[in-house]
């Protein structure tokens, strides 16, 4: 199984600082150094059309201004971004709301709370 490069910039998008730590810690646990965060989807859409290094989204879902499925949606329809891996981080565990992710072009899901060993396990998936 290939791993993804541990070199590769991750931009991690979620309004809540804590959360982002979390996600932050989790991915140094993991080997990921090149990390950079926004605030919500909106900041997040600006990092991504400004900084052409982003390899890789982790965005939460529920946020102020655009959310995790807006910012998605964004991001599949541009095509200097659409290839993009998005891993997509949140509590919601409806159904709908996964089935929304996944026709939106979602690379893979994780439901809140979670541990270093499942999000290896998503990301491994989505690089494989």
């Amino acid at each position: 199984m290939a791993m993804p490069p541990k070199e590769i910039n991750i931009l991690i998008v979620d309004d809540f600082p804590t959360m982002r730590k979390i996600v932050k810690t989790v991915l140094k646990q993991l080997g990921y150094t090149r990390i950079t965060e926004a605030e919500d989807g909106a900041e997040g859409l600006e990092i991504l059309k400004s900084n052409s290094s982003i390899e890789f989204v982790v965005s939460d879902w529920n946020m102020p201004q655009m959310t995790g499925i807006e910012l998605l949606k964004e991001v599949r329809k541009n095509p200097k971004l659409k290839h993009l891996p998005f891993l997509m981080v949140t509590a919601e565990a409806d159904k709908e709301n996964i089935v929304e992710a996944v026709k939106s072009g979602v690379s893979n899901y994780i439901v809140k709370p979670f541990n270093a060993a499942t999000m290896k396990e998503k990301i491994d998936k989505i690089f494989k």
